[in-house]
């Protein structure tokens, strides 16, 4: 099942490892590999690309920051064409992505040059750019005819458990989800309120907005690795969160309920 209805699809410039992740999934859809299996081994690669960044060693940091991105891809799509959708995977998704994220910003200020206090400000800022993508994005699967609702607009209470997990399960799950990314939703649903009422967007506009999109903002942070701009990163992430109120401002403008 497609995420979104033909109509709705868009050049997504964060998601370039979907042809990757359609073939392994393609491969792994008859073996008793779950999608969790699969996050468990993007965390590992994160991991990896931490050790080498500590180690200076930058190219392969970047490389292995590119693999969790494309593995980041396989489990909702093992899970699609398993056809076993999981509240739980898809928090443990979340959550893995919001740790390594900030892992990766703490490896980079322990070898650059950058301040404690701008680095905490990069990780919020990258955590807002994400979020603004994700809540577009998520509110035109929503509209979309067929689209993916496992994700809500609105993450405001734990859902219903899906079959093959407990609600308990469910319900830890998205508390610590709401822990972690509580405040960024807050922010960004403060500053653009009434997206939710739009019915669709331009297609151009959120190939825009997939530039915030985690898989774009990783290949960002492996290219500068690579190129061994390590004192260029984390000021990069804060300057980049200026095209959020750009897109902001575009959307209230021009794409009304």
């Amino acid at each position: 099942m497609s995420k979104l209805a033909n109509e709705d699809k868009f050049l997504d410039l964060s998601d370039y490892g979907r042809p990757f992740a359609k073939f392994f999934a393609n491969r792994l859809k008859n073996t008793k590999i779950t999608p969790i299996h699969v996050t468990l081994l993007f965390g590992f690669s994160g991991l990896i690309a931490l050790f080498c960044i500590f180690q200076h060693h930058y190219l392969l940091a970047g490389f292995f920051i590119i693999l969790k991105a494309i593995i980041d891809a396989v489990d909702g799509e093992l899970a699609r064409v398993k056809n076993t959708p999981s509240y739980v995977g898809r928090y443990l998704d979340s959550v893995f992505d919001i740790v390594l994220n900030f892992l990766f910003f703490m490896a980079i200020f322990y070898v650059s040059n950058a301040s404690i206090w701008m680095t905490i400000s990069a990780f919020f800022c990258i955590q807002l750019q994400g979020t603004l993508y994700n809540y577009y994005y998520v509110i035109l699967r929503n509209k979309s005819a067929g689209g993916d609702t496992t994700s809500k607009i609105f993450e405001d209470k734990s859902p219903v458990a899906l079959p093959r997990e407990t609600q308990k399960s469910v319900d830890i799950m998205f508390r610590i989800y709401t822990i972690v990314y509580g405040v960024f939703d807050e922010i960004i649903h403060a500053l653009d309120s009434d997206a939710y009422k739009v019915n669709s967007f331009p297609n151009w506009f959120m190939t825009f907005v997939s530039i915030y999109g985690l898989g774009f903002q990783l290949l960002i942070m492996a290219l500068m690795l690579a190129l061994n701009l390590i004192d260029s990163i984390i000021p990069f992430f804060v300057i980049y969160t200026f095209f959020l109120f750009v897109m902001i401002a575009i959307r209230k403008h021009y794409f009304k309920s």
